[in-house]
């Protein structure tokens, strides 16, 4: 699915040849037509940000977003497992699952961080591509929520992701409380510590592996 590989894109660090390629993402969304029109016209918003601003502006944002919020963590695993040791067994699993598929990542690119997933999910089948994104939406759900109270034209993105994976199996609310801690670690940290994040907790060592679920089970509390 082209449309993917446009919110990998859009969903990666600002640069000049970001900026000089949105008409020809553009077109490819366009040209694939698997997102409604009111979508559509919110990435519109997206790019229109990104044609006007200047590209040190766009850094600053993306970084103040992605980089210094730790809910809003562009890698997968930073939601499951946060610093915990399984962290790095999912990584192997989940870069083993790419290379059966032939992808391979990047420089040093992780292979939890969203725009390689998308990317990589854009060059499967699509029945795949989308039974595997469906096991991300909670993930998914919980950023573009964020995103969205803080009023960031990065949620369109999140909410064409979900459109595009099905109706979400879990509803996600977030408080204004956990907006304000989010720029808080310790704050943060306390309200993980209190609430599940999406949705119950499952049983004590319930997982599954990667041929089956890109996201393991282990769920960590996490707002």
């Amino acid at each position: 699915m082209k449309t993917l590989k446009v919110l990998a894109a859009l969903l990666s660090y600002p640069t000049e040849e970001l900026v000089a390629a949105l008409p020809e993402l553009t077109e490819a969304l366009v040209e694939e037509a698997i997102i409604s029109p009111a979508t559509f016209r919110d990435l519109q918003r997206l790019f229109e940000r990104m044609r006007q601003d200047d590209l040190m502006t766009l850094q600053e944002h993306y970084v103040d977003l992605f980089d210094r919020v730790r809910s809003l963590s562009l890698h997968l695993f930073e939601h499951v497992h946060g610093e915990s040791r399984d962290r790095g067994q999912a990584m192997v699993d989940l870069k083993q699952t790419y290379e059966r598929h032939g992808y391979v990542l990047a420089g040093t690119e992780l292979p939890d961080f969203i725009p390689a997933f998308l990317e990589f999910l854009s060059c499967i089948p699509e029945s795949e591509a989308r039974e595997l994104l469906a096991e991300t939406v909670d993930i998914i759900a919980g950023i573009g929520a964020r995103l969205r109270k803080r009023g960031s034209v990065y949620s369109a993105v999140f909410e064409t992701v979900l459109g595009i994976a099905g109706p979400a199996q879990n509803q996600v609310s977030v408080t204004v409380e956990e907006i304000r801690a989010e720029d808080d670690p310790a704050v943060l940290d306390a309200l993980w510590a209190e609430q599940p994040a999406f949705g119950p907790a499952p049983e004590c060592g319930a997982s599954v592996r990667p041929q089956v679920s890109v996201v393991q089970v282990h769920r960590r509390r996490a707002a």
